[in-house]
């Protein structure tokens, strides 16, 4: 690890005054990074972003993915729209279409699923994938994943709603080919989630049968449609929780890549300053053993996933402690409680605290990872040179790509997306 950190370092120090990456092997052989951003539903509503922003601010351009979230598997264990309204009933204007032409009546869908119809057409490399569950749309994953007939139930679901687009309501296939496949964002098989989840020990291989089935049907459906539809699932960083959950050796068959929580190892439910998504434990860090993406990387290679298709988790948002006292400059020091936020207190899009006044810029180079400090208030911080630093990480490991979550917390040039994308070209 000593020879990798001192890689970063090196690059990373570059970064954090304007230099390019360099190149390395890797890129001279041709090897190709995945790259997936994260689209919310509810993005268009308090936070006024629309996937003509993804358009516009050079976003999608740099994506070979796309990822949807979320659609629920509801308590009947199939799959729905948490919100139609979003999906395909909203109409968009001109000014935030993707194409520039705004929805009329009558049209046969309209919303989310319309405008990223549109974004496929101006990016044709783009590839549109529906996430299931996320945080608060996993309850009934174990139900669901239960039995052979409740797994065949659920993925038949999702077939026919996301992929042949058979939306309620509409004419058949109204939908059809917006959808390039499915990723599994079940938080978490075999252990705790969101408060209310139902969790069993039988969902680790409960998991693995889940998408053993979604791989056959998918496989099914392109042996008629002739288009090939990708497999993937969202992965947690704590080695309990993949212990818990997941059979390292085995998912991976049916999988096209996985993304791996990159972020939240610490944050505001903690009352001490700390990291969320450095790539290795900072030196003086208080807890032991502690997580980091190297940690939680190599747990997903000692569980038996191929490097190749781990893909990092990196966050567009900071967490933030406020009253925090000891000095010095505010890392591992008591804090008093969330610092305040626009949407929720103790986190913060990138693009608000990249402009927040009266605060010093501290980097760990060795660490990687960043932090704002006034005095009094504590962000995380990962901005273009941690990304590029992390892109770099994604590289000398030998990993599959980069997914980010979200995209509506990068600013309106997409400088989080661009960092990335040129450091995995």
């Amino acid at each position: 690890m000593r020879g990798l950190t001192r890689r970063l370092v090196a690059v990373a120090t570059l970064a954090a005054v304007g230099a390019t990456v360099a190149a390395t092997p890797a890129q001279a052989t041709g090897k190709s990074y995945v790259k997936v951003g994260y689209f919310t539903q509810w993005g268009i509503y308090g936070r006024d972003f629309q996937l003509s922003k993804v358009q516009s601010s050079g976003a999608a351009a740099r994506l070979t993915h796309l990822n949807y979230a979320f659609g629920p598997v509801t308590a009947e264990g199939v799959c729905a729209s948490a919100d139609a309204w979003a999906d395909w009933q909203t109409p968009f204007d001109d000014a935030h279409s993707v194409d520039g032409v705004g929805d009329v009546a009558g049209q046969p869908i309209a919303g989310n699923l319309n405008q990223l119809a549109e974004l496929k057409k101006k990016n044709p490399q783009l590839r549109v994938l529906i996430s299931l569950g996320g945080w608060t749309g996993s309850a009934y994953f174990s139900d669901a994943a239960l039995t052979d007939a409740s797994r065949k139930k659920l993925v038949s679901s999702c077939v026919d709603l996301w992929i042949k687009g058979n939306l309620p309501g509409l004419p058949e296939g109204v939908a059809a080919g917006i959808f390039d496949g499915v990723d599994l964002d079940w938080e978490w098989p075999g252990s705790e989630g969101n408060a209310g989840n139902i969790v069993r020990p039988e969902d680790k291989r409960n998991f693995t049968l889940l998408t053993a089935e979604f791989r056959a049907q998918l496989d099914k459906l392109s042996r008629s449609t002739k288009r090939k539809y990708d497999l993937t699932a969202f992965l947690p960083a704590a080695p309990a929780k993949i212990e818990a959950g997941f059979e390292g050796d085995k998912i991976f068959k049916y999988l096209d890549f996985a993304t791996v929580q990159g972020y939240d190892f610490h944050g505001t439910w903690e009352s001490r300053t700390n990291q969320q998504s450095a790539l290795f434990v900072p030196r003086g860090a208080p807890d032991n053993p502690d997580f980091s993406v190297d940690v939680a990387i190599n747990a997903w290679i000692k569980a038996g996933a191929p490097r190749r298709e781990l893909v990092l988790g990196l966050p567009y948002y900071s967490q933030g402690w406020t009253g925090v006292s000891g000095g010095g400059d505010g890392l591992f020091q008591p804090a008093t409680g969330p610092a305040p936020g626009v949407f929720a207190a103790g986190v913060e899009d990138y693009k608000t605290v990249k402009t927040l006044p009266g605060f010093t810029l501290h980097r760990d180079l060795r660490a990687g990872h960043a932090w704002l400090f006034d005095g009094t208030t504590f962000w995380t911080y990962d901005d273009p040179a941690q990304m590029l630093q992390k892109a770099l990480y994604i590289r000398a490991k030998g990993l599959g790509g980069a997914m980010m979550w979200s995209l509506d917390g990068d600013d309106g040039n997409a400088s989080l997306t661009r960092a990335i994308s040129a450091g995995l070209r």
